[in-house]
This record gives C-alpha cells, structure tokens and sequence, in this order.
C-alpha cells in the first residue's frame, strides 16, 4: 500500500483515518496499529485524528464497526432470504470465507478488545446478531430462535477462525466450502440423543 501524500481537507479526515488504519492492518495485523502511525499514513499531523479518535480503542472499535456492516451486506449477498438448511449453510460458507478474505479486519472485530460504549460499533454488533437469529427463525420458524441462532453462530464463528488459524484446511474454496456444509448440516440434522437406561 502506498502512503496517502495529500494533505488533510476538512470533511474528510475520519474517512481518510479509516481507511489509513486498513491500510496499516492488512500489512501487518494490529501491531503497528496506533493514532500516530495513522497519521503518518493519512498524511496528517500527529493530533489530527484526535479530533475524530480518542485514543487506539475508539479508532479500532470504528474499524470493526466498517467490518460489521460489510460482514452483513456480505452474508446478505450469500443468500438474500434463506429458508432452508442449504441456504443456511451457505450463509455460514460466506462467514467463513469473509474472515479468509479479510483475516485482520475479522481479528479486529473479533479478537480486538474494542470499546462496548461507541454506539456505532454496538449498533453494527446487534445488526449482525439480528441477521444471524431472523436468517435461523426463518429456517427453524418453531425453535427457539436466539438459542439455537447463538448455537449456529458459535459454531460458524469457531470454524472462521479455526481455519483462520490453520487447525483446518483452508487450501483451497472449495475445501473450506465442504468442511463448514458438513460442519453445518451435522449441527442441525443432529436428532437427540438416547440416553443409556440406568
């Protein structure tokens, strides 16, 4: 990535602090992820982005919260109204490949200790959580909706980063594709379970 050389405009130094802080994640994770390397690749001045950022937190929490809304419209693009298993699996598919893609924003959002209080990031958090348990009502429309939808997602998001982290074949698509269809359709096809008589 290339430094942005221009110098700040007004209006457009919190989409440039943004985009900088991308940048910087994307080459090397969160480890050089701080206000002043942000102002540095922004080409701004070392306060400048104060006006807009705290402090670190507040900067990766409106990060994560970009993260958040492209993780929907992502998930959403999958599959716009899904009905069945197969659509939900393929709802799951994209979540997976969505932290392949975007590995450092998905630890940012995730990972990241990121502040509970920006109202943004809050909002983007519940609008993912709401995707996730209408997509579950609307496949299981007799469950219980917000348990199984957190049972689906804690499964989804621990297969993301187990492939993220190497514990499962991440080589190609189509590999990751089958491991999380399986994964999903063995969750929701499970029946219970006998219990041995005493």
């Amino acid at each position: 990535m290339t430094r942005t050389d221009a110098p700040y405009h007004h209006g457009d130094l919190r989409a440039a602090c943004l985009r900088a802080a991308r940048e910087l994640l994307e080459e090397d994770g969160g480890a050089g992820l701080s206000l002043r390397a942000v102002a540095r690749r922004a080409g701004v001045s070392a306060t400048a982005p104060y006006r807009h950022y705290a402090d670190r937190d507040a900067l990766v929490s409106a990060v994560a919260a970009e993260g958040y809304a492209e993780l929907a419209g992502h998930l959403a693009a999958a599959h716009p109204s899904p009905r069945t298993p197969e659509d939900l699996a393929r709802v799951a598919v994209a979540y997976v490949r969505f932290a392949l893609e975007h590995p450092a924003m998905f630890r940012v959002m995730f990972a990241e200790p990121c502040d509970p209080t920006d109202e943004e990031r809050v909002a983007a958090t519940a609008a993912v959580r709401e995707y996730v348990r209408d997509v579950v009502h609307g496949v299981f429309p007799r469950s219980d909706a917000e348990a199984l939808s957190v049972a689906v997602w804690a499964v989804v998001h621990g297969l993301a980063f187990l492939h993220l982290d190497g514990k499962l074949d991440a080589s190609t698509p189509e590999a990751v594709s089958r491991q999380v269809h399986a994964a999903v359709h063995a969750l929701l096809d499970a029946g219970p379970v006998a219990r041995p008589a005493d």
